[in-house]
């Protein structure tokens, strides 16, 4: 069966390295029809400029992710879009994996698994949401897809970091609504699409998402606002459930102070960032009351053409492994086999019991590093003591039904 056209979207503010490593990865992705649409600031696309990437391209500076996603909507000319963080990088195969769902005329949005800073746990699985905002995990199996029925009142939480919609029908519901600058974004989409058609739910379709620091958190996702959490939260039940507007408030509130709290019991900041940070929440909540809520209209493309992303599709796999000691070579060999169109995975092990790490490195290759009897799975007992041949195809047999790691 041929893919259908995707267009991906990648809003990106302030971070042009993450930007450029994003890029990297969707540039590896086995989609054979993919279109790369970068809705960034000014500095993030002179690094595009820079690189010679082959993407659209659309200037845009506010703190509005929702209004970028909608420029971005606007030149997509593929009958499938995808969106994308700036600081996350998916695996090769989550491309196909995630349209592949689309093939049932019935499917209109589609979601996967993100996993999280050290490239191995799982950020998100799956779950829906309900009008007051709120998250019910949804069990899945996580070998293969499934699909959803929605309603207007709950449905599929599709991550904004790892999802598709059909083109025409997120147009036609007029997109993502610019009150919503940041945050419940995607929820408000997964309410207001829920009854044109399911949502596949595609556990296989994987991104790593880092987390990269921005004018609301730190790089160790500790807040530094609530403001837009606070506004978005008005906005959305102000839009999904007005009546019970004071009981989605006082979830909300007793939610985000627990957040807090719990970041002050672990050091990462002071008894007195507690109340700073709970008057940003507020300030935010009425800042998303007075917001305007106007009738969506249907958003119009431009026509713009398709634009490939050259050398996209199937690619070989290729893997390296050696010790701590030996890393400079075997980086040194990975760069020459991401340069002749591999997908490359590196284990660097040394001796002990130190947990894994598993990242794609900015060069273009995937890097996993950690002891040698050391948990890949966090939740795995410890590993008896094993060779380096052994451990490393326990590791490729783990990565296998996400990327090609070779014949």
């Amino acid at each position: 069966m041929t893919a259908e056209p995707l267009s991906v979207v990648v809003v990106s503010r302030h971070r042009a390295e993450a930007l450029t490593r994003c890029l990297l990865g969707l540039s590896q992705q086995d989609h054979p029809q993919m279109e790369v649409i970068v809705v960034a600031d000014p500095q993030g696309l002179a690094a595009l400029t820079a690189k010679g990437l082959m993407v659209k391209t659309v200037a845009f500076d506010q703190a509005n992710i929702s209004a970028a996603r909608n420029a971005g909507l606007a030149l997509a000319a593929g009958g499938i879009t995808a969106f994308i963080d700036d600081d996350a990088v998916p695996e090769p195969t989550w491309a196909s994996r995630l349209c592949a769902p689309f093939a049932d005329g019935a499917v209109v949005a589609a979601t996967g698994f993100v996993r999280g800073r050290n490239g191995i746990s799982f950020q998100w699985k799956a779950s829906e949401v309900d009008v007051l905002a709120q998250d019910h995990p949804l069990d899945v199996a996580e070998n293969s897809p499934s699909l959803h029925k929605a309603t207007s009142q709950r449905a599929v939480k599709t991550q904004g970091t790892n999802c598709a919609f059909r083109t025409a029908d997120l147009r036609a519901i007029g997109g993502f609504d610019p009150a919503f600058r940041f945050y419940l974004d995607e929820a408000d989409v997964n309410l207001r699409i829920a009854d044109r058609g399911l949502t596949a739910v595609v556990p296989l379709a994987q991104v790593h998402h880092g987390f990269a620091a921005s004018s609301r958190r730190r790089a160790d996702r500790v807040p530094v606002t609530l403001h837009d959490i606070g506004a978005s939260s008005a906005v959305f039940l102000r839009r999904h459930s007005p009546a019970q507007i004071t009981n989605g408030k006082a979830l909300m509130h007793m939610q985000q102070r627990q957040r807090v709290i719990g970041h002050m019991v672990a050091g990462r900041i002071e008894p007195r960032d507690v109340k700073h940070l709970m008057s940003s929440l507020e300030a935010g909540w009425q800042d998303g009351m007075g917001r305007s809520l106007g009738p969506l209209p249907p958003l119009v493309g431009d026509a713009s053409p398709f634009v490939a992303l050259p050398e996209t599709g199937t690619r070989q796999g290729h893997v390296i492994a050696g010790r701590s000691w030996e890393r400079g070579r075997l980086m040194n060999e990975a760069r020459n086999a991401v340069a002749t169109g591999h997908v490359v995975t590196v284990f660097v092990f040394e001796p002990g019991f130190r947990r894994h790490w598993h990242q794609f490195h900015p060069t273009g290759f995937w890097l996993q590093t950690g002891g040698l009897w050391g948990k890949s799975d966090r939740h795995a007992r410890r590993l008896p003591i094993t060779s380096l041949s052994a451990r490393v195809q326990e590791e490729v047999e783990r990565l296998r039904a996400t990327r090609a790691t070779g014949p």
